[in-house]
């Protein structure tokens, strides 16, 4: 164990001397993780300028105005006024407004005829979002408008006397469509896009440390080092002592990123206990894949090339750079095959539900199988390994 803990040594003294190291472990996933919070921290603060040009003038103009200015939307919509759909027009294009909403003449008073007028929404192509959330309320303002008028219609044709009409309105106009949606607490926590690329891109610079091992492996091998440590220890005690180094390694630069991320931005990574199960999880699979690395390549060049196919495919096939929640069904499934994949579905457990052992075990299941196939598949190969 001795010679290993030493290889061990020497090799975490020469990694957090090279620079580059250091910026893939710790300077690059804090820097994208300072980008990422400046990016999505107003995601939760979002607020749409709406500007509407009245052209029709009558009551139901006015309520629809006074829906958009209403205590239940003033926290997301400001309600701005423009006297022409050309003005509206270029208030949206110098960005004092994301959004427009026509309301066209004889608005009104078609609207108890057969053809009754639409709404027309103005949108930018910079802020769809803000389109999409105008013309749902517009939509939901003219299905309730729908309802009513089919409400009265159904009243007259059910025999109700036509001088009833103003009171049939009025008792139309009080109802509500029977389906809405409605917010409800389910005790969970959002997911924030912080929360999850602070763990998605740690794991991913993380990863390049298997191409670091595998290629000082052989760079050592030429300068005659890996001969002289064969002297005094075998090839599994190096190969020890290389995992320890990739290990101690994983667990500053990916600890360090929940740690920095937790208190610096904000991010949760699912409270300290799950949080550290998951990242000893992950750095252990990142140690079997460097030792597969290592035994499977031949040269320096072969030993880059698989690390580089390695990372991206993992990282790609995991989901380190989309949430995969939202991906296609086979990439949800094929993430299930990476490591990084259950990591990530770990810390989103977590992260939205309670801070619980409970929530890991499945994930902390798949990560160790997956490590324990590769360290399996190694351990086959290392018995016909002999140092380059």
């Amino acid at each position: 164990m001795r010679p290993a803990l030493l290889i061990a040594g020497k090799d975490l003294r020469l990694r957090f001397r090279d620079r580059s190291a250091l910026v893939l472990g710790f300077v690059a996933p804090l820097a994208i993780a300072t980008v990422m919070s400046f990016a999505f921290g107003g995601a939760a603060d979002f607020h749409v300028t709406v500007v509407v040009v009245d052209r029709d003038g009558g009551d139901l103009a006015a309520a629809l105005t006074s829906v958009l200015r209403s205590d239940d939307l003033q926290e997301i919509l400001t309600v701005e006024t423009a006297d022409s759909v050309a003005e509206a027009s270029r208030t949206i294009d110098d960005g004092d407004a994301q959004a427009g909403l026509v309301i066209p003449e004889g608005f009104t008073d078609a609207v108890a005829g057969p053809s009754p007028k639409g709404l027309e929404v103005l949108t930018s192509v910079d802020d769809a979002i803000a389109g999409q959330v105008v013309r749902s309320i517009a939509s939901s303002f003219t299905a309730q408008l729908d309802a009513d008028r089919l409400s009265v219609a159904t009243a007259l044709a059910a025999g109700a006397p036509a001088d009833d009409l103003e009171a049939l309105v009025a008792a139309a106009t009080e109802e509500r469509l029977p389906v809405a949606l409605a917010e409800q607490d389910t005790g969970a926590r959002p997911l924030t896009a912080l929360s999850y690329y602070a763990p998605g891109m740690g794991i991913f610079f993380l990863f390049f440390a298997i191409s670091f091992t595998a290629r000082g492996w052989y760079a050592e091998a030429r300068e005659g080092t890996l001969e002289r440590m064969a002297a005094a220890a075998s090839t599994g005690q190096i190969l020890l002592g290389k995992a320890i180094s990739v290990f101690a390694y994983g667990l500053a630069s990916l600890g360090t990123m929940a740690l920095v991320t937790s208190v610096v931005f904000g991010a949760d990574w699912g409270g300290p206990l799950p949080a550290a199960t998951l990242i000893t999880a992950v750095v252990l699979s990142v140690v079997c894949l460097t030792a597969f690395v290592i035994v499977v390549a031949r040269t320096e060049r072969q030993a880059e090339g698989l690390s580089s196919m390695l990372v991206f495919g993992l990282a790609l096939l995991g989901g380190n750079f989309v949430v995969i929640s939202g991906a296609p069904v086979l990439l949800r499934r094929l993430a299930l095959i990476t490591p990084n994949g259950w990591a990530l579905r770990g810390f989103v457990d977590v992260s939205t539900g309670p801070h619980a052992m409970a929530a890991v075990w499945t994930p902390l299941a798949g990560i160790l199988a997956f490590s324990a196939v590769v360290a399996a598949i190694t351990a086959a190969l290392a018995r016909r390994m002999e140092l380059p």
